[in-house]
């Protein structure tokens, strides 16, 4: 007889406020694949992709949906392939968009894909990483191609990088480690909590994406910056880069727009705009998929090193219906800053 676990899922899109948008499941617990983990979820944090996917007006799904995208556990069984992790080890991850989500007591994650979890943080605090340090990284390493770790005398040291929407998830991670690779971060923000939070991980200036950024920079002495990371409000944000950006600057972005974008601003000044989807590796299986395991054990690293720190703010309560309905609410509010967990069952 099949084991049986507890998810929280949807079997139709519906706005939050529904009841039955996010709802309490009993579902059978997986079987791993070759390269799988099945991990017995501990903790799982929620970011705006999960309302988005909720969110999303199409067709109900055949069976019922399970999300999440960011997890942290203990490995329950291993498939036939595994060489990186072994039953009980404690994982971090992100897992793939084209897989069940982590909203269940058990979930698979591909080994290539999962972290060891930092041994100086509880389930809670690692769960709120993987997705946000992920994107992050990515975006500032390989997408701006930017070094990690620059060696003395490198021209990145001093470069000047504005990060649009600093306070939230993927802003917290990113300010950090560009601060950490010799960049001078600006970061945006509009609220007195917000503004307070960029510049506690480090920004040398923080300002307000609500006015006009060029002339704040400009009154900062900042002028033109060298890169650009723009995590949120693509449409409103995108006609300002060639403004801000130097003549053959480059910038990644990583939400959707909705909107067709006009990139012929850009020519004049050899500027250039990249996206970062961290879901791109697992949902293609390209050849460097392994990436993100060895890119989450280095910040595995670097938090238990103490120069890197989580960004946690709040518990709202263990992992049910009501709970994930709550922490979707004030994702949809676009109003929080750092990241939401749930943790325990």
């Amino acid at each position: 007889m099949t084991a049986a676990m507890k998810a929280i899922g949807l079997r139709q899109y519906l706005p939050i406020d529904h009841p039955e948008s996010l709802i309490d499941l009993t579902l059978p617990v997986p079987e791993p694949g070759a390269h799988d983990l099945l991990v017995r979820v501990e903790a799982v944090s929620v970011n705006p992709v999960d309302a988005k996917v909720r969110g999303q007006h199409s067709s109900p799904p055949a069976q019922p949906r399970v999300l999440g995208w960011d997890a942290a556990g203990t490995v329950a069984a291993v498939g036939s392939a595994v060489t990186r992790f072994a039953v009980g080890d404690a994982v971090y991850f992100a897992g793939d968009i084209t897989r069940p989500g982590s909203n269940a007591q058990f979930t698979l994650v591909d080994e290539r894909i999962a972290g060891p979890k930092p041994r100086s943080l509880d389930f809670a605090q690692a769960a709120a990483l993987p997705l946000t340090a992920i994107t992050a990284w990515e975006a500032l390493f390989d997408r701006l191609g930017l070094q990690s770790e620059p060696a003395a005398g490198s021209p990145q040291h001093g470069q000047t990088l504005l990060v649009i929407g600093a306070g939230g998830g993927v802003g917290s991670m990113a300010v950090q480690l560009a601060v950490s690779a010799g960049l001078t971060v600006i970061g945006t923000a509009s609220r007195p909590e917000s503004q307070a939070w960029v510049r506690e991980l480090g920004a040398a200036h923080v300002v307000d994406h609500r006015q006009d950024l060029r002339a704040q920079l400009d009154a900062l002495g900042v002028g033109e910056v060298d890169h650009l990371l723009l995590l949120a409000g693509t449409d409103a944000h995108f006609a300002r880069i060639p403004a801000l950006l130097r003549p053959q600057g480059l910038a990644c972005g990583i939400v959707e727009n909705a909107a067709p974008l006009d990139l012929r601003p850009l020519h004049a000044r050899s500027q250039g705009f990249v996206w970062e989807m961290m879901f791109a590796r697992s949902m293609y299986r390209t050849p460097d998929m392994a990436a993100q395991h060895a890119l989450l054990a280095e910040v595995a690293r670097r938090i238990d090193a103490g120069t890197l720190r989580g960004t946690l703010r709040e518990v709202l309560g263990p992992i049910t219906a009501d709970y994930l309905r709550e922490a979707h609410r004030r994702i949809e509010s676009c109003h929080t800053t750092g990241k939401l967990v749930l943790a325990g069952w």
